[in-house]
């Protein structure tokens, strides 16, 4: 039992008091945690887009003060009321979303998406009370999509949190949480493309790379790289991608250019960047009779998806998919194991899923990691985020 089980917490944190302003860097208290909740001291952070979105506060209701993060690794402090399966000490990666193992979806083979535990952005407290556990002189401080991991320490619902190796390096696997996972198995889990067949990926920031890195990893010949930032290309071939378009550079529809250059289409495309015209777009460029397109980025609440039918008669598939089609706590520590043993094991492979988490041994999350901040520097990560700087940037919690 640790040393501070069942006591409150004072500890640094970076508090978002008002949109789009700095974060502070202040000391809070965090809360025991309660029945169904573990209390985490975090080691390591990953900026992400999504906390940054939402810090300008863009597509929600503006919920503050709150600490954001949620791409994070970290140890157990202490469990509350009812948690067997982890226990102070354990190394976890808390995830946005969760796996409570009792719900419909989670019995589901085919499924991630909990009922309990789906991810909530305007949510600001804990479901077990509808209280927050961090406070500031009395004032609660909102938490944010459940992990809140601009902390030294937080409560997550033990859904949320994911037990791993202890030997692997947290400030590596901490990506895992969210992006790199949701474009890789994008690709891996849902696209499915074959060898040497064709694929497009819309968008190359984290997520794009990461599906990029999916489809090497899955034997495509060719990688096309779709984004308006012709700066990203040169960085994006490291992740496999070996053609791009720029739409900008045609007067012609970029689904039109796609088909022209593969002879009808491309095999495989997943989209990556919420813009409706690209998700439309990603679906077009598919070859008919086999194509397959995967949607993961995030539209505007207004958008509409508009196509033609026949393109769906003509036998071209949409998907969508949440979190590459990982479930949380039973597939990620099996994702930081590829990483670590980098060993093929045909025992490993869940048929009934049909994830092929064996072909992670191939898996290099170095290079998805171009910067490294102490805490107290936390807004030069979203500096460089903003910045187009970095892919990501690592928050280093002690210095």
């Amino acid at each position: 039992m640790s040393s501070t089980a069942g006591q409150v917490i004072k500890c640094k944190a970076a508090v978002a008091w008002e949109a789009g302003k700095p974060l502070v860097i202040e000391e809070v208290e965090v809360a025991p945690p309660q029945a169904n909740e573990v209390r985490l001291k975090i080691l390591f952070n990953a900026l992400c887009h999504t906390d940054v979105y939402f810090w300008e506060a863009k597509g929600q209701t503006p919920l503050f003060p709150r600490i954001f993060g949620h791409e994070a690794g970290g140890i157990v402090e202490s469990v509350g009321e009812g948690v067997t399966d982890l226990q102070p000490g354990d190394h976890v990666l808390p995830v946005f979303t969760g796996e409570c193992k009792e719900c419909s979806h989670c019995k589901s083979e085919e499924s991630n998406m909990c009922d309990l535990l789906r991810i909530n952005t305007d949510r600001g407290v804990m479901i077990n009370d509808g209280k927050s556990r961090f406070s500031k002189n009395g004032q609660p401080i909102y938490h944010f999509v459940g992990t809140s991991t601009f902390s030294e320490y937080t409560v997550v619902h033990v859904g949320c949190v994911a037990k791993i190796n202890p030997a692997a390096p947290l400030d590596k696997v901490c990506i895992l949480s969210c992006g790199i996972c949701t474009g890789l198995g994008a690709t891996i889990n849902v696209a499915k493309p074959k060898k040497g067949s064709s694929v497009a990926i819309f968008g190359l920031g984290a997520v794009g790379l990461a599906a990029a890195e999916g489809a090497r990893i899955s034997g495509a010949a060719r990688i096309i790289g779709v984004d308006l930032n012709p700066s990203r290309f040169e960085e994006a071939k490291k992740f496999g991608v070996n053609e791009f378009v720029n739409p900008k550079d045609y007067d012609k529809p970029v689904q039109q250019v796609i088909a022209e250059m593969t002879n009808g289409g491309v095999d495989r495309s997943v989209e990556c960047t919420g813009s409706i015209q690209a998700m439309i777009s990603a679906f077009e460029c598919v070859h008919d009779g086999w194509g397959v397109a995967v949607l993961v980025g995030v539209p505007n609440k207004d958008d509409a998806f508009k196509t033609h039918p026949v393109n769906f008669l003509n036998e071209r598939t949409l998907k969508g998919t949440f979190y590459g089609n990982y479930k949380p706590r039973t597939d990620l520590p099996g994702v930081v194991e590829k990483y670590m043993n980098k060993v093929y094991d045909p025992d490993q492979i869940d048929v009934k899923r049909l994830i092929l988490v064996v072909k992670l041994q191939e898996l290099e999350l170095e290079k998805f990691i171009t910067h490294s901040v102490s805490f107290s520097e936390i807004n030069k990560a979203f500096e460089y985020m903003l910045q187009g700087k970095s892919i990501r940037c690592i928050i280093r919690m002690e210095d």
